[in-house]
């Protein structure tokens, strides 16, 4: 067989697996492509690529559902969702040109194996919260689905939060089926302009921790310093000669209207606020979901994703720049740092694991070299029970090794 195989329906994908296990061969999963530097570089011997399961089998608008296949765009997925004025609320980020790669490449496969969510995760949770059902293939040649087409549809457990995030290690998924919401009607953004005598993070955080802790619905919330606002394709930001904080509010336009008001007269004690209106929002959001502040920037190699409590971004981004060069910005509310560094020994992770293990919360080294992403661990490292669960849960459905081996941990 080649060394590519490419399935164009179910029968092939069965088929293709089937083969894989039959002659011990290890197979590199991927789609669009553009997270396979994502992770840890796997050792295998052919690639399994479900670019060819690229359509949107079905969408029903008035049922707040779609099923497509694995490999659809979700560039084709964003457009027919728009035309029915709907959405994925998770908004899941194109990374594409973060990892050096083309955007509007993603797949529907990959944002859920990844479960990767953007700004709004704070509101409406991660591309697993949003995964209605499945159809998959395991490590072990079986067919296997999940879920349905409606949101009470499971008893026991819930596969779909298992293959979310498994980064293809468990099986290949050829169907998904996600709930889609209305798009907002109004959106605004609440920008607080700190000022070239801004104070340093902390103040940020207290402000977005304020704004969220609001009755007035803010469905994103990120604080961008001085180094980072320059980068920005919105001029109020871009114009700003400190850092900025933005703070996002969506829906009915009266509704919107006036909870703008109220919440902008609820934090002036802070720092100038500037009004975006849809299109710079739109713009602004954009770039951070798509983590844009650190594309092209051949100066930081290194990316972190840092998950943390709110309240200790600010706290943790600090203590690991003491002793490390680079830039930071904070997504929701505090609780997502964005770290990109210098070319420092080992990515930095031993510096940001340990400060890790004293302020809580969890990183993952999203782009680095090969070289380095083979020698430190990528995802946070496991306990030994974690490791032992893991490793049984991989041996469960995938016993022989044959998808993504040590995608995520070494010998898993």
């Amino acid at each position: 067989m080649a060394d590519t195989l490419k399935p164009e329906n179910d029968v092939q994908l069965l088929d293709a697996i089937k083969w894989a296990i039959s002659e011990k061969t290890p197979l590199e999963v991927v789609a669009g492509g553009s997270k396979r530097t994502y992770g840890r570089p796997t050792q295998t011997a052919a690639t399994l690529d479900v670019s060819g399961l690229a359509k949107i089998k079905i969408y029903e608008p008035a049922e707040l559902y779609m099923t497509a296949q694995a490999g659809a765009r979700m560039s084709e997925i964003d457009a027919a969702l728009l035309d029915a004025g709907q959405q994925l609320s998770f908004e899941p980020p194109d990374l594409g040109p973060l990892l050096g790669g083309s955007e509007n490449v993603a797949t529907l496969g990959g944002i859920v194996a990844t479960n990767l969510a953007g700004p709004r995760r704070i509101k409406d949770g991660a591309a697993r919260d949003h995964v209605l059902g499945f159809n998959a293939v395991s490590g072990r040649g079986e067919i296997f689905k999940s879920g349905g087409t409606v949101v009470k549809n499971v008893s026991g457990f819930d596969m779909s939060k298992l293959m979310a995030g498994s980064f293809g290690t468990l099986g290949v998924m050829s169907t998904i089926t996600v709930k889609v919401l209305p798009m907002p009607e109004k959106v605004r953004t609440l920008l607080i302009r700190w000022g070239a005598d801004a104070p340093d993070d902390h103040v940020a955080m207290t402000a977005m921790s304020q704004a969220l802790g609001s009755a007035h619905d803010v469905s994103a919330a990120a604080h961008l310093p001085a180094a980072i606002t320059g980068r920005s394709g919105v001029d109020y930001v871009k114009s700003s000669s400190g850092g900025v904080t933005a703070l996002r509010l969506e829906g009915p336009e009266p509704s919107v209207k006036h909870r703008t008001q109220v919440l902008k007269d609820e934090i002036k004690g802070f720092a100038e606020i500037e009004e975006l209106h849809t299109k710079n929002s739109a713009t602004l959001w954009r770039e951070i979901r798509d983590v844009q502040p650190f594309v092209n920037c051949d100066n930081l190699p290194y990316v972190w994703r840092i998950s943390v409590p709110p309240t200790s971004g600010s706290h943790v981004a600090a203590s690991i720049l003491q002793y490390l060069g680079g830039e930071v910005f904070y997504d929701w509310g505090g609780g997502l740092i964005w770290l990109a560094l210098t070319a420092v020994p080992g990515a930095g992770a031993e510096t940001i694991r340990a400060a890790l293990m004293e302020m809580g919360g969890h990183a993952t080294l999203v782009r680095a070299p090969s070289d380095i992403r083979g020698s430190v661990a990528v995802f946070q490292p496991l306990s030994g029970p974690e490791a032992m669960v893991t490793a049984k849960i991989k041996e469960g459905f995938d016993p022989d090794g044959i998808l993504n081996p040590g995608r995520m941990y070494a010998g898993i």
